[in-house]
């Protein structure tokens, strides 16, 4: 298959890295210094699972230079989502798949309005992966998994064939039975993670064994249940004792990437998360107080740290 990749960083590189290791054709769109080394040395895969290098490996920072493709992956930050959608337009022609994997749950809508809504599908992936040093990604932690389907939950020839080409490749991934449920449900961990990781500047460990903050933690998690409820999301009252098991399970010095941006002074997904949490809950008129909180404390960091970067 023939694909493209808009954003070469650890979610990006990992799974794009797999398909070009198998034989499809990926291209990498990326910039800077990480294009430069992809350019030079191919790319570089340091994983848990195996190491491997994709050389030559196709990278440009125009993709007008591709051109359209079966399938386009979008595997930016958040924030930076409106610029990868702009960019992505010269990849998608009449038969093109867009599959966005970041964080939230707006994603999909985002690129539907940009792209055109019969293009995108829905999808999510579990990975712990980072650029490591230009041209090199580090693949330290979770077994790759990766989670797509069609907004109406039908099983089409084309997320058959996307499945088949990730598991070819040695990715576990799957059609989701209900892709909308997954994606809340994967947003009830990483919003109550990484916002009570970043106001306490803890990681998982830390704050996990303390009382006061594994209360904060299912509170966080019951608002999100509550908002998805409320827009028709199939969860159960399960999924809270759950993801309080995984944090559980999760080694002590775990750091969500949103924790980890605020911490080192970047821009972060904080819109996209707790943000988030409190506009589609004001729009639903569901309360979301303790998302609220962190979402107001963290803001003055993010709107210095989003100046420095305009």
């Amino acid at each position: 298959m023939r694909f493209a990749v808009v954003g070469a960083g650890g979610v990006g590189g990992y799974f794009g890295g797999r398909l070009a290791q198998d034989g499809n054709e990926v291209n990498f769109v990326a910039r800077g210094a990480h294009l430069d080394a992809i350019r030079r040395h191919g790319l570089r895969v340091e994983s848990i699972a195996g190491d491997f290098v994709v050389d030559p490996a196709l990278a440009t920072d125009d993709p007008a230079e591709v051109g359209p493709v079966e399938v386009v992956i979008i595997a930016v930050k958040a924030w930076q989502l409106a610029d990868a959608a702009e960019a992505a337009r010269p990849l998608v022609g009449p038969d093109t798949a867009v599959l966005p994997l970041l964080n939230g749950v707006e994603a999909s809508d985002r690129l539907a309005e940009v792209l055109g809504a019969e293009h995108v599908l829905g999808g999510l992936c579990r990975l712990s992966a980072e650029i490591a040093a230009p041209g090199i990604i580090r693949h330290s932690a979770i077994e790759p998994t990766l989670l797509l389907g069609e907004p109406d939950n039908r099983r089409t020839p084309r997320v058959q064939a996307l499945v088949a080409a990730l598991s070819r490749a040695g990715v576990r991934a799957q059609v989701a039975d209900d892709i909308d449920a997954a994606l809340w449900e994967k947003f009830m961990l990483i919003a109550t993670w990484s916002g009570i990781g970043s106001v306490t500047r803890a990681p998982v460990g830390a704050w996990r064994a303390m009382p006061g903050l594994r209360s904060m933690a299912e509170a966080c998690l019951r608002e999100v249940l509550a908002v998805a409820r409320a827009r028709n999301v199939r969860l159960g009252e399960d999924r809270v004792a759950a993801t309080m098991a995984a944090f559980d399970a999760v080694p002590p010095q775990g750091m969500a990437s949103m924790q980890r941006d605020i911490l080192a002074g970047r821009p972060s997904e904080l819109e996209a998360q707790n943000g988030a949490v409190v506009r589609l809950g004001a729009a639903a008129r569901v309360s979301t107080p303790t998302h609220a909180f962190i979402y107001r404390c963290l803001l003055p960091q993010e709107t210095a740290a989003r100046s420095q970067t305009t």
